[in-house]
């Protein structure tokens, strides 16, 4: 066996050297950091300059409106309502009643127009074809199923719709009833836009109509009676050119006897054997008629409408009163 000579335990022990030494000096890699023995917080202070309020602009008072001269057909409840909704409605308000003999329609009109009146407001027929002839100021009417067979609408004239909402009408009706499905509509000439309503209305609650016109009271009964046995339900629209005590009678005693539903523009018909009353409401025509004088006298009367719809239907059984308003 060789040993190790002189030189290689020379060689081995200057290795041995040289490792301690690289392993001693390693710590000359790690810095000296003296302990802190004190944190000092240094507050600098911040100047919080105010916020503003944010200046929201106040809307305009709406100008004052002139005096509103309301006319009566007469004093009948379904007028007198809605006379007196609209009171509450305005500040300056006059109310006429053309059944007051003491002073027939042509004084009461001209007396209207010697005042400060800025608006009249015509209730039922009677008022609204007095009005519109002889008013200078702006006239709405409402009340009047009939309108386009008196001239009612005019340069200086515009109205309010005569029935609630044939949608929110439908609506009710097939709550209380859903079994219905055919329905039968007898109406006068002159009223497409009425049926194209009605039409609109039973699609969205999945109704069949079956709508025929007639021109007579006798010819209102004869199409009825043709179209019992097509239907389960009749929508009777107050037009009086059309319909009779006689053949509203004959017709309601017919629905009955054949179990048809029918739906009514008065609730009195329902003591005369009809299901539903389904009628305007007097608070919702005297908010809509005081929307329309502000109209009128903030954007011009060729700014309004024609005729204005409603927003609320009187449902009425005999069972229950609710009014609802789209």
């Amino acid at each position: 066996m060789l040993g190790i000579g002189a030189f290689d335990r020379t060689i081995i022990r200057c290795a041995a050297l040289l490792v301690a030494l690289v392993f001693s000096g390693c710590s000359t890699f790690v810095p000296d950091i003296d302990p802190v023995d004190d944190v000092v917080i240094v507050k600098v202070p911040v100047k919080v300059e105010p916020r503003q309020p944010v200046k929201v602009p106040t809307p305009p008072e709406p100008p004052k409106l002139p005096p509103v001269a309301i006319v009566l057909t007469s004093s009948q409840p379904a007028f007198l309502d809605v006379a007196n909704a609209l009171v509450d409605q305005l500040d300056d308000v006059r109310v006429y009643d053309l059944s007051d003999r003491s002073r027939p329609p042509v004084s009461v009109l001209r007396g209207i127009n010697d005042s400060d009146s800025g608006t009249v407001v015509a209730i039922g027929l009677r008022a609204a074809k007095s009005s519109v002839a002889m008013a200078d100021s702006p006239v709405i009417f409402s009340q009047v199923f009939n309108h386009q067979d008196h001239g009612l609408l005019t340069a200086n004239s515009r109205g309010v719709a005569p029935l609630a909402p044939l949608a929110a009408q439908l609506a009710a009706w097939t709550a209380v009833d859903p079994t219905i499905s055919r329905i039968g509509i007898i109406i006068g000439e002159g009223h497409e836009d009425l049926i194209t309503e009605a039409r609109l209305a039973a699609q969205q609650h999945d109704v069949e109509l079956r709508i025929r016109i007639a021109h007579s009271d006798q010819e209102t009964l004869y199409l009825f009676r043709r179209m019992m046995q097509d239907i389960d339900g009749f929508w009777l629209f107050p037009d009086n050119r059309i319909l009779s005590k006689r053949s509203l009678r004959e017709i309601l005693d017919a629905a009955r006897r054949r179990h048809i539903a029918v739906a009514v523009p008065n609730e009195s018909m329902l003591q005369m054997g009809a299901t539903i009353s389904i009628t305007t409401e007097a608070r919702d025509i005297a908010a809509t008629i005081a929307r329309v004088i502000r109209n009128i006298h903030t954007n011009g009367l060729q700014n309004v409408p024609a005729i204005t719809p409603l927003t609320a239907v009187r449902v009425v059984t005999r069972d229950s009163v609710s009014v609802v308003s789209r």
